[in-house]
């Protein structure tokens, strides 16, 4: 990067490719995001999704300057605290997960699903198609199952796997007509003196209004209750009145179990292929959620036989 004449401090990332850097002058912070690889999701897509968010009023960084070909771009700074520290400090303090909701409800508002990027050229917002959330799954399949089965074993129970995963997703109730971050937990929402942004947003699908609700009530990062997470939805529900309750509640349980299992292998993935290994403490947890949602679920039966009958020890 060409920015030897400024002070650049290196900040920690998230489980991407890219790297972020705090870039001072004059008094003044900036944000550079840099990334070689999946250069066009990080850097092109990331700010496309970004000019969404703040056309509707959802705070997002702001693009400065871009150097594309230099592999990096310079956005806003938004602060340093996320709505994860606040919660450390004060773990009951319900107005969090409040304000969380109502930033939740102004994304699921957005109708734009196109965008000019910086490159000039027309960005559209896919669609949260079966197909994607399939292809999710599979990430459990190919980290994940390695490393607990044999071949013999590992092909066998992928194949059985994928028929009861397919199966659930026809099950969801609700349109794909809902603008959804992926990402949506309490460590990529940005505090800064009262003001709320959302960060990480380069993922974002035309969706089910139940999988980004799903992302912040069973976030592997930040363990809470049950009653906590019954509190959250129920004023999710009191956000959104006109949404049925069942087709949410079937929506939201599926989603979360599928999400979860993504996770798990996202998170060995990490370890794997990128050395980052903190995050596999946090499986545990993951298989805790997917235990919580999924026997409450007739529509997940036969995925809890078979996941009971594999991980006797995770899923209880």
């Amino acid at each position: 990067m060409s920015l030897n004449n400024y002070r650049l401090k290196k900040i920690k990332g998230d489980a991407s490719f890219r790297k972020f850097y705090r870039k001072s002058f004059n008094k003044k912070n900036s944000i550079i995001v840099y990334a070689d690889k999946e250069k066009e999701k990080n850097l092109l897509v990331y700010d496309s999704i970004n000019k969404i968010l703040n056309k509707n009023n959802v705070k997002a960084p702001k693009l400065i300057k871009e150097n594309y070909n230099l592999n990096y771009i310079e956005i806003e700074d938004l602060g340093k605290k996320t709505m994860f520290n606040f919660l450390k400090k004060k773990p009951k303090d319900f107005k969090y997960f409040k304000q969380a909701i109502d930033l939740l409800s102004k994304v699921q508002n957005i109708k734009d699903k196109k965008i000019k990027n910086f490159k000039n050229k027309i960005y559209s917002v896919p669609e949260y198609n079966k197909k994607i959330l399939l292809e999710e799954s599979e990430l459990f399949c190919k980290w994940y199952i390695p490393s607990i089965f044999n071949k013999n074993k590992k092909e066998v129970f992928n194949k059985k796997l994928k028929i009861e995963i397919k199966k659930a997703i026809t099950k969801l109730k609700l349109r794909n007509n809902t603008f959804v971050h992926r990402d949506f937990h309490v460590s990529n929402i940005m505090m800064n003196k009262n003001k709320i942004s959302l960060i990480d947003n380069q993922d974002a699908l035309i969706g089910n209004k139940a999988y980004d609700l799903a992302s912040i009530i069973d976030d592997v990062r930040f363990k809470t209750s049950v009653k906590t997470k019954n509190k959250i939805f129920d004023y999710y529900l009191y956000k959104n009145k006109k949404i049925n309750y069942l087709d949410l509640k079937n929506d939201f349980e599926i989603l979360s179990v599928l999400r979860n299992l993504k996770i798990i292998g996202v998170f060995k993935r990490l370890a794997v292929r990128d050395k980052k290994f903190n995050y596999l403490k946090m499986i545990p947890y993951t298989w805790r959620l997917i235990e919580l949602r999924i026997k409450h679920n007739n529509n997940l039966t036969k995925l809890n036989e078979l996941l009971s009958d594999y991980f006797p020890k995770q899923i209880k």
